[in-house]
């Protein structure tokens, strides 16, 4: 394959962040061209572990690093001192399972302390660690697991989820049956739950135990590994059966990291509410406030377990002053508001920072005046999971302490990479690289993301449409160019599922949607209709699960619909949005029962 194109130099403000950084061996320059987002920090090398712990242990070993609490109501603290000794444990324990060096580790865990301790022991072995999302079902884990190569895998007993408890070591017992790489399961004994015992399973508290350090000896000692090695690889789309890992780097993940802290961060106690196996939590929500020196709250579950008053009630517990969170979680909010007698504001908060999709005005004006008490600093925030979680943040006041993000030289361009006037929309670009740019691609569809960067030589190609506002010179984003959707953290084309279901020779019609459920998070469903000769008499049940395989056999798992809804036919009366929410609506979780309804009900469904 012929090289990639270099994309532009960085901006220079990157040299004050890079100050910030513990190198163990001092980096020859910034930045130098080459493939993709180019080579940062070359010649440094570092820990990552040392970066969110050791160096603050001297000025601030009893400050409080993470707050933790379960969704029944369990909590626990952490300073950076006792945060140290558990990740030096757990470091010394992985050590003695015989994981070392460029080993990969999966941690199929929910959000808790010990995700945060296995993820910067990994770091501090120089081992590679992926976050799989714990409501994943064993199929779809199998999935992530058979092309991985794990060494060893994290998981739990049970884990809590909107007042249930999914049983995730029984879920990966099966899905292990994909991969013969993983030599230990580490399980935390999260509910209690009775759960099969194999050999090569390990309880996580009895390996930490056995192996807890006391004083500092030559086998606790943090390897310093090259700035561009992986710390981590996250999951990104699914073609065809063939996942994409997006692998990153260790010094641009703490580069990025620090850089937005320094923006969105008001200094004090910092929340990401979202799950675990969002780019942004991991990064801003556990990287960013710890290399920092700074305070982070983590919470297990939903926010509406045991009421729709937790995230007013963890606000208010922990002081928080940052909170940052997706628009769907707090239009979530705002709706549970509505509901309760009295919304008094947050008085601790000081700023929210949106991200990962557009945010409307009302919402905004919702969070300022309701949830701020009129005195509310707002951030949006845009980033991608290929480029290390946030890039860009507008709205918040230009004054200290903010410290403005470095430029990444975002534009927008017409389909021949020429930049538009303002008010015409097209494809946004970056013009310069940016240190949390993916350092590798890994899976048997990795060329799929080489077009970032060969659609418009010398610039990374987004996949988002955007336009320029006139008068205000503020770039609005518009949504995706393709109609690719998150599923469990990983991306999947609603198209390409459309494209699969339509290619059975049954099927006369086909739409896809995305269904948003509060215990298992995102599907998709879908809605058929048949052709005329087959309609009649067709087994919908036995049809209904052969198009779910076919599509789990060519895409993946996490592609499967979850629901088929047959349909008479297909109308024109809706459009694309109407027709995705009517079909959302109606189709069932329950695959043993499919749903035949007409048209006329889909449209009722649509309020038309």
């Amino acid at each position: 394959m012929s090289e990639l194109p270099c994309i532009g130099a960085p901006d220079p403000a990157w040299n004050d962040v890079a100050a910030e950084i513990t190198f163990d061996v001092p980096y020859q320059r910034l930045w130098e061209p080459g493939p993709r987002g180019g080579s940062w920090f070359p010649g440094g090398e570092l820990n990552l572990s040392v970066n969110c712990l050791d160096r603050h242990l001297d000025t601030h070993a009893d400050r409080v690093a993470l707050h933790w609490e379960g969704e029944p109501g369990e909590r626990r603290s952490l300073t950076y001192g006792e945060l140290h000794e558990q990740v030096r444990a757990l470091a010394r324990a992985l050590r003695s399972l015989g994981v070392g060096f460029g080993d990969r580790v999966g941690l199929h865990l929910g959000w808790l302390p010990e995700t945060v301790v296995a993820m910067l022991a990994c770091a501090r072995i120089g081992a590679v660690h992926t976050v799989l999302p714990a409501p994943l079902p064993a199929e779809a884990l199998a999935d992530r697991l058979a092309g991985m190569n794990l060494k060893v895998l994290f998981t739990q007993d049970g884990a809590w989820r909107h007042g249930t408890v999914l049983p995730l070591k029984a879920r990966a017992d099966e899905a292990l049956s994909a991969t013969e790489s993983v030599q230990h399961t580490v399980v935390v004994r999260r509910t209690g739950m009775d759960v099969p015992w194999y050999e090569g399973d390990r309880w996580y508290h009895d390996l930490v135990a056995a192996t807890r350090p006391g004083a500092t000896t030559a086998e606790d000692e943090p390897l310093r590994v090259r700035a561009n090695h992986p710390a981590c690889t996250m999951p990104q789309a699914n073609r065809r059966g063939q996942p994409i890992l997006i692998q990153h780097g260790t010094a641009g993940v703490l580069a990025s990291s620090i850089a937005v802290h320094r923006q969105i961060s008001s200094g004090g106690v910092f929340w990401c509410a979202a799950d675990i196996t969002w780019v942004a939590t991991q990064f801003h929500g556990i990287y960013g406030p710890l290399a920092c020196g700074d305070t982070a709250v983590m919470y297990e579950g939903t926010l509406d377990i045991p009421n729709h008053e937790r995230a007013w009630h963890i606000v208010q517990r922990y002081g928080v002053e940052t909170l940052l969170t997706s628009p769907s979680v707090a239009r979530t909010m705002r709706g549970w508001a509505r509901s309760m007698p009295s919304v008094s504001p947050m008085p601790t908060l000081r700023r929210v920072i949106t991200a990962g999709e557009p945010v409307e005005e009302e919402l905004s004006e919702w969070l300022r005046d309701t949830l701020g008490g009129g005195r509310l600093e707002l951030g949006d925030a845009w980033g991608q999971l290929e480029l290390g979680g946030i890039v860009r943040v507008v709205g918040l006041p230009d004054t200290p302490p903010l410290v403005p993000l470095p430029d990444c030289g975002l534009d927008i361009v017409d389909r021949t990479g020429a930049a538009v006037t303002e008010g015409q929309p097209g494809e946004a670009v970056l013009r310069r690289s940016w240190p949390g740019m993916a350092v590798g691609v890994e899976g048997g569809a990795a060329s799929v993301s080489d077009s970032r960067w060969t659609r418009y030589p010398g610039l990374y190609a987004t996949g988002d449409r955007a336009v320029r506002d006139t008068g205000s010179d503020e770039v609005i984003f518009l949504g995706r160019t393709d109609d690719v959707v998150p599923i469990f953290g990983q991306l999947v084309s609603l198209s390409e599922v459309r494209e699969v279901l339509a290619e059975h020779p049954y099927v006369a019609a086909v739409d896809v949607a995305v269904r948003k459920d509060p215990s298992v998070g995102r599907s998709i469903v879908a809605a058929v209709a048949l052709k005329p000769a087959y309609a009649a008499g067709a087994d919908l049940d036995a049809l209904a699960v052969e198009l779910m395989d076919i599509v789990r056999e060519m895409m993946g798992g996490l592609a499967r619909p979850r629901a088929i809804l047959f349909l008479d036919r297909f109308g024109d009366e809706l459009g694309r949005e109407q027709r995705a929410q009517a079909i959302a609506t109606l189709a069932t979780e329950d695959r043993h029962t499919p749903t035949m309804v007409t048209w006329a009900q889909l449209v009722a469904a649509a309020g038309q």
